[in-house]
Parts: C-alpha cells; sequence; structure tokens
C-alpha cells in the first residue's frame, strides 16, 4: 500500500468515528450560544450534539431549542449537579446512542475550530497499543488572562507536571477538567458513570482517578485548545505571586472542600494525601481571607465541607439557587 493510501485510509478511518458533545448548562443563556456557534464550525463535524439543561431559569433550554434545532436537548427537573447531569449526558450518548467519543463541556467552553480535528490526529497517532487513550483532553486557557489550566499528575495530592512534559505535543496526565475532554465509549462501558452524589467539583477528577485504575491512559493533546472560565477568575497580585483568583460562592467552597477531603480519607487514603488536602485547604483559606469577597460564608462553608468529607457525608447538600437542601 502506498503512502498516500495509507494516510488516505486513516483519514477516512477517523471520519468513520462517531463523536458526540455533552454540553453540561446551568443559566448559560449568556455564554452558550457561542459554544453551539464553534461546535457547529468544527473542522471535523460532529454527529450530534447534546445539551443537558440543568433546571436553568435564565431560559437556556428554550434559547437552544429556538437557534438549534437539530441540537439534542436533555431537560432535567432539577439542577443535579456537574455530577448527576454529566453522568446522565454520557448514558445517552455514549451507552444509549453508541458514540464512539464523547467530548464532554461546561456551558462557558468554546472549543478552537480545529479542536476535535487536533484531539482525534492525537488520539489516534498513539495508537491501539499500550498506549492508547481512553481519554483525550484539550487545554484548557483562560479567555481573558491566557492562563492555562495545566492537567495534573497524582501523587498523593496534585503535582504539577515538568516544564519538560508540558512542551510534548502529546503527554500523559492523571487528573483534567471535564470541560474539552473526549472520552471513549469503552470506557465509559467498563468505568461507569460520574458520581452524582459528589455534585460538583472534584466529579471529573475522581472520574479520572477511576479511569487510570482500570488501567486508561488519559493523553494531553497540546494542540488542542478550549477557552474556559472557572469561576468569577480575576488577576491577583502579592509581592512574587500572581495568578488567577476564582471568586467563588460559598456553596462551591463547601463541595470542593467536601469532595477533595473524602478523596484522602475515603477513595484514596494515605497519610500524604491527608496531609495534601490539609496544606491545600490552610492556603485557600487564607486565599479567601485576603481575596474573597465574602470570606466568612466563605469560610465556614469550607469548614462544613471538610467535616462532611471525612465523614463520608455526601450527596446533595446545598444548590447555587437554594440554601440547605438537606
Amino acid at each position: 500500500m502506498s503512502i498516500g493510501a495509507h494516510g488516505q485510509e486513516v483519514q477516512e478511518k477517523r471520519q468513520a468515528l462517531s463523536v458526540a458533545s455533552v454540553t453540561v448548562a446551568y443559566n448559560a443563556a449568556g455564554t452558550i450560544l457561542r459554544q453551539m456557534e464553534s461546535l457547529l464550525r468544527q473542522t471535523r463535524p460532529l454527529q450530534e450534539i447534546v445539551v443537558v439543561d440543568n433546571a436553568s431559569s435564565d431560559g437556556t433550554c428554550a434559547l437552544v431549542a429556538e437557534r438549534f434545532p437539530r441540537v439534542t436537548v436533555l431537560k432535567m427537573a432539577e439542577n443535579l449537579g456537574m455530577g448527576g447531569a454529566l453522568a446522565v449526558g454520557l448514558g445517552y450518548a455514549a451507552l444509549e446512542k453508541r458514540h464512539d467519543w464523547v467530548w464532554t463541556f461546561d456551558g462557558d467552553s468554546v472549543p478552537n475550530d480545529d479542536a476535535l480535528q487536533a484531539l482525534l490526529d492525537g488520539a489516534e497517532s498513539l495508537g491501539n497499543g499500550e498506549n492508547e487513550a481512553g481519554i483525550a483532553a484539550a487545554l484548557p486557557v483562560h479567555r481573558e488572562t491566557g492562563d492555562c489550566y495545566h492537567p495534573l499528575l497524582w501523587r498523593g495530592g496534585f503535582v504539577k507536571p515538568s516544564a519538560e512534559l508540558l512542551r510534548q505535543p502529546i503527554w500523559f496526565a492523571d487528573l483534567v477538567i471535564s470541560s474539552g475532554c473526549m472520552i471513549r465509549r469503552n470506557v465509559v462501558e467498563k468505568v461507569g458513570l460520574p458520581r452524582p452524589d459528589l455534585f460538583i467539583d472534584f466529579v471529573d477528577f475522581e472520574y479520572c482517578l477511576r479511569a487510570r485504575s482500570h488501567g486508561y491512559k488519559i493523553a494531553v493533546i497540546t494542540r488542542a485548545k478550549v477557552a474556559h472560565e472557572i469561576g468569577d477568575a480575576r488577576k491577583v497580585w502579592l509581592p512574587g505571586y500572581s495568578r488567577a483568583w476564582p471568586n467563588h460562592a460559598p456553596f462551591r467552597e463547601y463541595y470542593q472542600s467536601r469532595n477533595l477531603a473524602y478523596a484522602a480519607w475515603w477513595l484514596y487514603p494515605s497519610r500524604d494525601a491527608k496531609r495534601f488536602v490539609m496544606g491545600r485547604l490552610v492556603r485557600h483559606a487564607a486565599g479567601v481571607l485576603l481575596f474573597s469577597s465574602n470570606k466568612l460564608a466563605c469560610l465556614k462553608k469550607m469548614a462544613q465541607g471538610f467535616w462532611d468529607g471525612c465523614r463520608a457525608n455526601l450527596g446533595i447538600r446545598f444548590r447555587p439557587d437554594s440554601h440547605v437542601v438537606r
């Protein structure tokens, strides 16, 4: 077979793969149109675009249905959080519709027009052997600051990859955020669905660790870029220190603390993991005191979350549109 014929065969194989996107949207009317337009502009077309509307109150569901009638909209009766809604979307796209890959998003993320093609090219280049990727992840970049949310390694806690590793066009991580990552159907079949009882925050990391424990690799395709924002982020400065600070609401601080503590005390317990969580929460509490717009409420929710996580008290405790649920 000639090189040209082989290249054509590889390209036809890639085009034959069925890929669906799944977006979890909550009150995303102000951002989701830009994302839908970007998904429709992909140089490698998607076979299906799915939006899981998490009981939005701003007309997100009606807006998508009106502007993009070919998009599949799954409307939830209540806010299930990222965990519950992503489980619904993955269950539909991977298990019911049998798409080969499922590309997942938050409601405000916008991929570059060639991001899907870059992901598929990168995953295909790894082959079907021991380097085969079960998850292929794009690089999420903050639209305004240009900061890149680099995927992480897990060594009893979060470890930033080395500068040398970050320069590689494709490298393997342990933890990637769900927005912009693409999951093979066989991963969902073997690993299962995301955990609804985590609600939000660490849902994607827990799923990554579960996939890794089953032997699946997570490939970071650095050519694939997705504009993404984490919370109401703003740039903060101190002498010798600069970063994007996500000004999270108190309920978000609860879930971040709870789910991280749960991971260290129950999912992957070790002395190093517990030490890492304690240190991280202390540093974050200092950041809340310095930069948060709702200091006392955030600190209270952090403490409550840590206590519940250590006791494995999970489930939906708070929603963004309400206070105590149970």
